[in-house]
């Protein structure tokens, strides 16, 4: 068990340091938000890392039966020595094997069984990261409440929500192509 009293830093989960500000909120386990961040990186590299800075936001919502605990995985990765990119990997291994993490129709079949301890260690399994003990660092919760604060002050309601500047932009979704989303960094 983590002592109370232990020092612990969450990297903020940003990439770029460009003047134009790219802010995506998203659900570790949801097909949309696994679609868009599997279009971030190239995003960011088209747009210029020095045009453009990326920020990841998660987004917890309760209906992915496992987000909470999935959110505060990534969360934790980014406290190892790894930092953002180690929360990267977490949201990658969720993403390529959501079937693992995400019950039928959210409510049924063999994935009711697991323990939040059963989906810590799957979460380990796929990111290749020991995560249990920055899991259990007893202040992580304020970085989960950062995120979840952020997104309720900028009215975010589904994952994925996409701001640039600071300004929702609901008319961008998942769907969209690298290059449309780049265009739309340009002309903002």
């Amino acid at each position: 068990m983590v002592e109370q009293n232990t020092a612990w830093r969450a990297e903020p989960l940003t990439w770029g340091q460009g003047s134009k500000v790219f802010e995506v909120f998203l659900e570790p386990t949801c097909p949309f938000s696994a679609k868009a961040f599997g279009k971030l990186d190239e995003t960011l590299q088209s747009a210029g890392a020095d045009n453009v800075t990326l920020k990841i936001w998660l987004h917890s919502q309760p209906w992915h039966l496992f987000s909470g605990v999935i959110t505060r995985c990534a969360l934790a990765a980014s406290t190892l020595p790894e930092g953002k990119d180690a929360a990267r990997k977490v949201l990658a291994g969720v993403a390529a094997h959501r079937d693992q993490f995400e019950p039928a129709d959210h409510c049924s079949g063999p994935l009711l069984e697991l323990s939040p301890a059963d989906v810590i260690a799957r979460v380990e399994e796929y990111s290749g990261l020991k995560l249990a003990e920055a899991y259990a660092l007893p202040k992580l919760d304020q970085e989960v409440k950062r995120h979840t604060k952020y997104a309720r002050q900028n009215g975010i309601h589904v994952s994925p929500t996409f701001m640039i500047d600071g300004l929702v932009q609901n008319d961008m979704s998942s769907g969209d192509t690298v290059s449309a989303w780049v265009s739309r960094l340009s002309a903002s």
